[in-house]
């Protein structure tokens, strides 16, 4: 689901944020939400317990498959609360629809789903409601540092974090023991293995880095210690692709790239998918949710891929993220309570979140479900009976916290693919695709009215 925001093409991301950035610009006539409670006063036990016991209509925008499954159980729970769910579209289509509706003033959501990146875009325009009076605030503490600070601001949190893409590296045994290479555990050591084995297999690569999915390469900035990107919530976004910590991660993949040492396929294309399923590419760092899509895309390899964290650049173990969703309740509902407790009860009460993380195999950002044995103890045939979401459940323990994103990343990730990305599609040198990119950003936010760190 993540990966489908890579797709977005320039003109779409172009007139998506500016919509984005004219709402924050427009004052609301009227207040059209919060009718059952008021945003600013803290929501009592007692006023949850009156709403939920009235009869209350809630649209839902996720593209989650099945998750009627977890709206019937809530709806169990609260009878007199209907909820409709609808899938508008995944990536582009979804964000899309969302801003017309916010524009408009009509057709939006009570309760939608937005991926991490995409939330301050929604922030912006103050179309989020903050939930920390309606409980959601009491809820941090279920939450690794690093998921909790995707979704709140200070006191304010604006989210109910669904599920999340700690990165790790997923690899063929048996190509790397056929190639005499150990499963590497620092980047140098990546690199050098990248090296053997493309000596020793000149039709494939030890990996494969995509110049078109911003996603992947952004996480691996994430564990490097990167932060690219900020915002103050207000007009100063931070656009810092000049540090050493990019650096090191760009002159890194350079040789890789420029030395025809890895693949440079477009992802999740039908020459990846085949790549990943006949052996062109050994091994694929990827966020935890990869591993059952591997199964589907490569069953023929069945029992020989196995996970591993990702390989360590100097000091405390540490890992990135690529993808993850939130729910949030839109500003507008007029049923701000129920709205929220939906948010809040799929996605923290034990069997619906269990089941998101067992049947529908989102990987999971709550602490309780992380420690949960039915989903820890699992053992993945396609890996060779390897736990892997025990592996993936102690990567997420080690994301590095407080990374933070640009108001208008649909703007940013299309821009990636036309510059940074262009730059490893075509194998030419990554520190001039870089700073194409980063002048882009500049020129993109000052032209919209933020002031540049």
């Amino acid at each position: 689901m993540h990966r489908l925001t890579t797709r977005q093409s320039r003109a779409f991301a172009v007139t998506a944020t500016a919509g984005a950035l004219i709402l924050a610009g427009c004052a609301d006539d009227e207040d059209e939400g919060g009718t059952d409670a008021p945003e600013s006063e803290q929501i009592t036990q007692e006023d949850i317990d009156a709403a939920m016991t009235t009869e209350t209509n809630l649209t839902f925008w996720t593209w989650v498959p099945d998750i009627q499954n977890q709206v019937d159980l809530f709806e169990a729970e609260y009878p007199a609360i209907d909820v409709e769910v609808v899938n508008v579209g995944q990536g582009a289509p979804h964000y899309q629809k969302l801003r017309t509706a916010l524009e408009s003033g009509t057709g939006a959501p009570d309760v939608v789903q937005i991926e991490f990146q995409h939330l301050p875009s929604f922030l912006l325009g103050d179309h989020l409601l903050d939930l920390a009076p309606y409980g959601v605030g009491d809820i941090a503490g279920d939450y690794a540092e690093w998921i909790w600070s995707q979704v709140s601001e200070g006191d304010a949190v604006y989210a109910v974090p669904q599920d999340t893409g700690p990165m790790g590296n997923l690899y063929r045994e048996d190509l790397l023991v056929e190639a005499g290479i150990d499963v590497p555990t620092t980047w140098e050591e990546f690199g050098e293995a990248a090296r053997t084995y493309r000596e020793a297999n000149p039709d494939s690569y030890l990996t494969n880095m995509p110049g078109n999915d911003p996603g992947q390469f952004v996480g691996l900035l994430w564990q490097a210690g990167a932060r690219p990107f900020g915002y103050d919530g207000a007009e100063t976004v931070t656009i810092a692709l000049d540090t050493p910590e990019v650096a090191k991660v760009i002159d890194f993949w350079n040789s890789l790239v420029q030395d025809d040492l890895i693949g440079v396929d477009p992802d999740f294309t039908d020459q990846w998918y085949q790549g990943l399923a006949n052996g062109r590419y050994a091994s694929w760092q990827t966020a935890a949710w990869g591993p059952v899509f591997l199964q589907g895309t490569a069953g023929n390899t069945s029992g020989l891929w196995r996970a591993a964290p990702l390989p360590q650049w100097e000091g405390a173990e540490a890992a990135g993220n690529w993808g993850g969703s939130t729910d949030a309740v839109v500003e507008t509902t007029p049923n701000p309570i129920a709205a929220a407790q939906l948010a809040l009860w799929i996605n923290t009460e034990q069997e619906p979140a269990l089941k998101f993380a067992t049947e529908q195999f989102l990987f999971p950002a709550s602490q309780k479900i992380l420690e949960d044995s039915a989903f820890l103890e699992q053992e993945a045939e396609f890996y060779g009976g390897q736990q892997v979401n025990k592996e993936f459940a102690d990567i997420s323990a080690s994301v590095v916290p407080d990374f933070g994103w640009l108001p208008f990343m649909d703007f940013a990730y299309s821009s990636f693919n036309e510059t940074l990305g262009k730059a490893f599609a075509e194998r030419t040198d990554l520190n001039d695709g870089l700073i194409a990119w980063e002048s882009e950003l500049e020129d993109f936010a000052t032209a919209q009215g933020f002031t540049v760190e």
